[in-house]
């Protein structure tokens, strides 16, 4: 599973936003709060779901799966001009990226996400950098469907 290293442009995205840990996870009731607001937005770009996660700088320096991040539902938008009441903006700034497809269920997406990490990553000339990690969810995303399809975006950077 070798991965696609893209360029980023900056994207506009609007959303809810929770603090959690991979402890305790709030997925479910983020998404749950998100879905039925996003009738509201008249604006978008696509039809694509964004799970984005902001981590604290050096996150992954010390790895504890207690310690807290921000984790967002969202979607993109050409403007912040008209963000609805209950969302909020967020700026995903330029930058490189490796883009990993994960097939199957999102049950399986930590086997992905392992392989990222654990294989690909130091093996790679990249290391993590310090910009949201985000998967795309388009109409190929079936969620616990074996043939469902989303895409992984790792902000990296070169090692030296």
């Amino acid at each position: 599973m070798q991965p696609l290293i893209k360029t980023l442009n900056e994207k506009k995205l609007i959303g809810h936003s929770i603090e959690m840990s991979f402890i305790e996870n709030k997925t479910f009731q983020l998404w749950n709060g998100f879905m039925p607001k996003r009738k509201e937005i008249n604006n978008l770009v696509n039809s694509n779901l964004y799970s984005l996660e902001v981590y604290p700088e050096n996150y992954f320096d010390n790895f504890d799966p207690k310690n807290n991040f921000q984790k967002w539902a969202a979607v993109e938008v050409p403007d912040f001009e008209n963000v609805i009441e209950e969302m909020k903006p967020l700026l995903i700034p330029s930058g490189l990226y490796a883009v990993f497809l994960h097939l199957g269920p999102a049950t399986e997406a930590h086997k992905t996400y392992n392989y990222i990490f654990a294989e690909w990553l130091p093996n790679s000339e990249y290391v993590v950098d310090e910009r949201p990690h985000f998967a795309v969810m388009n109409e190929k995303y079936k969620k616990d469907d074996p043939t469902s399809e989303e895409e992984i975006w790792i902000p990296i950077k070169n090692r030296n």
